[in-house]
């Protein structure tokens, strides 16, 4: 079954008691809250995800709930718990699904040790991932959904995950997060987005998330190989720049952009040198979107 194949009083009184199953990526998340924004958080941005009510095997069981005690009825606040504990400070309740997205994410940066992952965005066309790592601030995110609203497939806005044994991507197909300035400006570009609610004042400044397109979703099982790896830039009014990366310096920005190498150890190592090996390597500095995903086709299918 399908989130979408549930009726919203069904969904929201399931969230609010027994939880669903969610699979994002492969993982399984049963997710529980009693919170109205992320009931509508998950009924708007998730209806193409496989879901089930009483699946046996959970990789993360998880709730946002309020904080209990006095506080809530000054200042009301949600937390994020795994598995019995909270592992974040509370936020204010209005940044419930904000809350939910980043704990979805740590879930899986911080137990996931089947793949080496990177903090970068990856998107595929052809069976052919482009990577895209890059520090909060640099434009990952907004370049991602630019290809993504381009007919890119989208694998991940935020975690690129490298299976250890066979060196190809892993998607993990969920809402895009994009905060400030860059979601206005892919409400233009993106004609026919979907946008979930948005959180103001949170510690990225507003941060909302953007439905991921059906077939990306629907896609979430089909692994890709890394073909390029990509370190944007967005600077103002600047022309397109792109400039091959020596791999050495590569390998050393990469272990900065990853969550698990040190965890790894030698497979982290090798994961990495695999990776270096059969990608294309290039820095990267954009002003325009249009003029940024013509420059990245013409590499796709010409890396020469």
């Amino acid at each position: 079954m399908l989130v979408s194949d549930f009726s919203r009083d069904d969904l929201i009184r399931y969230l609010k008691t027994t939880g669903i199953g969610i699979e994002i990526g492969g993982f399984w998340f049963q997710i529980t809250s009693p919170i109205d924004d992320v009931s509508d958080h998950i009924i708007k941005l998730y209806p193409d995800a496989p879901c089930q009510l009483r699946r046996v095997f959970i990789d993360f069981p998880i709730e946002v709930r309020p904080v209990s005690g006095l506080r809530r009825w000054f200042k009301p606040l949600a937390e994020f718990v795994f598995n019995g504990s909270v592992p974040f400070t509370p936020l204010p309740i209005d940044q419930s699904p904000a809350l939910l997205e980043w704990g979805i994410n740590w879930c899986i940066s911080a137990h996931v040790q089947t793949h080496l992952i990177l903090h970068s965005a990856v998107v595929e066309k052809q069976g052919n991932a482009v990577i895209l790592p890059a520090p909060s601030g640099s434009g990952k995110s907004t370049l991602c959904t630019a290809l993504v609203a381009r007919g890119w497939r989208l694998l991940s806005d935020e975690l690129t995950l490298i299976d250890v044994s066979s060196g190809l991507v892993r998607p993990l197909t969920k809402p895009i997060s994009l905060k400030n300035e860059s979601i206005s400006v892919i409400e233009s570009f993106w004609i026919g987005s979907v946008r979930g609610k948005l959180c103001t004042d949170t510690v990225k400044g507003c941060v909302t998330h953007f439905k991921p397109p059906k077939d990306s979703v629907l896609a979430s099982h089909e692994m890709a190989k890394p073909a390029m790896v990509i370190f944007p830039r967005f600077v103002v009014d600047s022309e397109v720049l792109i400039e091959p990366v020596d791999k050495g310096s590569a390998f050393i920005d990469l272990v900065d952009n990853a969550f698990n190498y040190h965890v790894l150890g030698q497979q982290g190592f090798h994961t990495l040198h695999r990776l270096l090996n059969t990608v294309d390597i290039y820095d990267f500095q954009y002003s325009s979107l249009d003029a940024a995903i013509i420059e990245i086709e013409r590499r796709a299918n010409d890396p020469s």
